[in-house]
């Protein structure tokens, strides 16, 4: 009987330590659910245009903005960068607010990383407060500008050293009227060639400064297309390549046709260049049910490889550097046509396999799908 006494008290008093650590705990949960954010800074936070949000003292979000979510900074409730924790935990013990420029790794598009301004700061005695201000296409932009900067640099280079030799060259051989001819005749080409990348450094920089949608016009496809057909009959004829259009159906597309035949023209002119003498280049169009135009481009030439296919709308970049300067190429038509494309709201696919040739597919939104007026462009 004394074992058995001992053995109830023992459960007795364990049952009785259940029930009061279970009463402290709810006691505790009401007493953190009675602390309520500052006055404002919810409302605040649902406004938000930029990311930002709350941590209690356990660094758990109380509440976020929508880009705060958005951009991957709060997964749930919790703060998905070790870094930013790191700058809550500073902005805890320091008297000022903590800010940092901070590079983080975006989780849902690791492609891309995230460049933020973060900002903490303490919100009474228990919160902290955490604003991020997204500077990632900034710095994007800047190594664009760096990047298009030093190739423009390398590019102009050998055209115009070419020109400076050519011009020496011939007024060495003045006493030579066939050297004469030869070197005035490379002289010509490379000028020329010049000229062009000229032309195309300035028509990339207009695409990429303006907006054809912001005076929309409707655009007959068909004319389009013509215009481009007609700017590379000759080169075409010259060469036995024969260029075939077929799906005659009427479609149009809102914005500037000027800027969309210099698209279609770069395809079929890159086409008609890579194509072999005697070939054929095809151009179609067609209509989807979705209501989006496609215009292909199709060659016969070599085709394309799989990792060149990555990087060929790249500006200056080019499969056959050798022949493309040979042929007067500049390395811009393919980043013409796909800043053209994206400015009339549409994208460009390319399909091709080594030794059977590549299609160009320009994808734009039907007219009649669009819900902005527009003008007859004339």
């Amino acid at each position: 009987m004394p074992i058995s006494l001992a053995f109830g008290i023992v459960v007795g008093a364990g049952l009785v330590f259940l029930v009061v650590f279970a009463a402290e705990r709810g006691r505790r949960a009401r007493a953190l659910s009675d602390v309520t954010l500052p006055d404002g800074v919810g409302a605040v936070l649902e406004t938000l245009d930029s990311a930002g949000f709350v941590v209690d003292p356990s660094n758990n979000v109380q509440k976020a903005s929508a880009m705060a979510i958005a951009t991957g900074l709060v997964v749930g409730q919790q703060v998905a960068h070790p870094e930013i924790v790191a700058l809550i935990e500073r902005a805890r013990v320091e008297e000022h607010a903590a800010s940092e420029e901070l590079h983080l790794a975006r989780s849902l598009r690791e492609e891309t990383d995230l460049r933020m301004r973060v900002r903490a700061s303490r919100l009474g005695s228990r919160y902290v407060l955490v604003l991020a201000e997204d500077h990632t296409e900034t710095h994007r932009l800047e190594e664009v500008r760096r990047d298009f900067v030093a190739n423009i640099s390398h590019e102009l280079k050998t055209p115009i050293g070419a020109v400076g030799l050519l011009a020496e060259a011939l007024d060495a051989a003045s006493d030579d009227p066939e050297q004469v001819r030869y070197f005035a005749a490379s002289l010509t080409r490379e000028s020329g060639r010049l000229g062009r990348l000229t032309q195309d450094i300035i028509e990339l920089s207009r695409l990429q400064a303006s907006d054809p949608l912001n005076e929309p016009a409707l655009v007959d496809i068909r004319s389009v297309i013509h215009t481009a057909v007609e700017r590379n009959r000759v080169e075409a004829e010259a060469r036995g390549i024969e260029i075939v259009t077929r799906g005659g159906k009427h479609a149009s597309v809102v914005g500037d046709s000027d800027m969309l035949a210099v698209a279609v023209h770069n395809l079929v002119a890159n086409a008609v260049h890579y194509s072999p003498d005697g070939s054929r280049v095809g151009i179609g169009t067609a209509v989807t049910d979705h209501g989006i135009v496609e215009i292909a481009v199709t060659d016969q030439g070599d085709g394309i490889s799989e990792a060149d296919r990555e990087r060929i709308f790249e500006r200056f970049y080019r499969v056959d550097p050798a022949r493309s300067r040979r042929t007067g190429g500049t390395g811009l038509g393919l980043a013409i046509v796909k800043h053209v494309v994206q400015n009339h709201g549409g994208d460009i696919r390319l399909w091709s396999q080594l030794g059977s040739g590549s299609t160009f597919t320009i994808r734009l939104p039907e007219a009649s799908t669009a819900s902005v007026p527009v003008r007859e462009e004339n």
